[in-house]
């Protein structure tokens, strides 16, 4: 399999911290070969800074991974020298952090990289150098010229879809509608056997009220909207449960039955997800034509470079990413 292609992130942040100590970690976390998409001088110094015993290579093209990773990061250099420091961002860095996504999707394309694994960023710090993206995915989407992208985040006991995501909640119940959460349900459900590998995958959707409504008493959009999705989804022969009472859907016996839940706001996936496993949770993107997952945290300006970084979730990202390309191609 090609190497994973793992961006920089916001480099004041903690992702170079992250990237260090999972490379560190590649032996014992029996991790898929991977190249950082960085400055490999910075990361030289922050290595330093850390005490982290990772040497670092640059390379000029990512075939050159496999015969650097056992011994080194493999480093493909960014077109610049980085000036921000660890704690604190400089403007100066954001083309450099667009840039280095725009080269990871660029080799998941051509076939050199067998995915991207991105680091957190900071949109605020991008605006001025043109981003002009809700956020890290649907920039990647409009790179990939995917028509619709979703994101599942992946723990070690539930994963989550969100219908609606980075919006206002008031929002987001207007935003619902029986058109979309088919949608979602559709995607959703390839995803999870073409990247997951399961055959037969079961989905359970969330009520939006509470106590799924009960019945129209409690509001009406659970009759209105997600169980004629629901109905939609069944005629077409996949597993699907709901609406379920959101308050009853996350405990052991009840993740037992679904691969999946299909949540009908932000707060009401990533609570219990984060919940249950927040270092280990893994952001996915569903609907591209790459494979590309992400840790599920931000770029911890206040830890950053003093060593209290975890790379839990990088970690489990890189592994997640190796194994739904291995899926795919399968």
């Amino acid at each position: 399999m090609k190497p994973l292609a793992v961006t920089m992130g916001e480099p004041a942040g903690i992702g170079g911290d992250i990237t260090l100590a999972a490379w560190a970690a590649r032996e014992t976390e029996a991790l898929p070969p991977f190249f950082a998409i960085d400055d490999p001088h910075r990361l030289r110094r922050l290595a330093r800074t850390l005490g982290i015993d990772t040497p670092v290579e640059p390379i000029s093209d990512p075939s050159a991974c496999a015969g650097v990773f056992a011994r080194a990061l493999p480093v493909l250099p960014v077109d610049g020298a980085i000036a921000g420091t660890p704690g604190t961002p400089d403007a100066a860095d954001a083309p450099l952090v667009i840039a280095a996504i725009e080269r990871a999707v660029a080799l998941c394309l051509d076939g050199a990289a067998a995915g991207l694994v991105t680091n957190p960023i900071n949109k605020h710090l991008l605006y001025g150098a043109g981003f002009s993206h809700p956020g890290h995915t649907e920039f990647i989407g409009a790179l990939c010229g995917a028509e619709r992208q979703i994101m599942m985040l992946a723990g070690p006991r539930l994963r989550v879809v969100p219908a609606t995501i980075h919006v206002p909640l008031a929002e987001a119940i207007r935003g619902l509608s029986t058109p979309e959460l088919i949608a979602v349900g559709r995607l959703t459900a390839m995803a999870l056997k073409h990247d997951f590998g399961l055959e037969t995958p079961r989905l359970a959707f969330s009520g939006l009220n509470p106590h799924a409504g009960e019945s129209g008493a409690i509001g009406r959009e659970e009759i209105d909207i997600i169980s004629p999705a629901i109905e939609a989804l069944r005629a077409e022969e996949l597993s699907v449960a709901g609406p379920i009472p959101a308050d009853s859907m996350f405990h052991d016996t009840a993740r037992a039955a679904y691969d999946a839940a299909i949540c009908m706001y932000h707060d009401q996936a990533l609570i219990p997800v984060k919940t249950l496993d927040f270092e280990r949770t893994v952001n996915v993107t569903l609907g591209l034509n790459v494979v590309r997952t992400s840790p599920d945290h931000g770029t911890a300006f206040d830890i950053a470079g003093k060593g209290l970084a975890r790379p839990d979730s990088l970690i489990e990202a890189i592994r997640l990413a190796g194994a739904i390309a291995g899926n795919r191609a399968r």
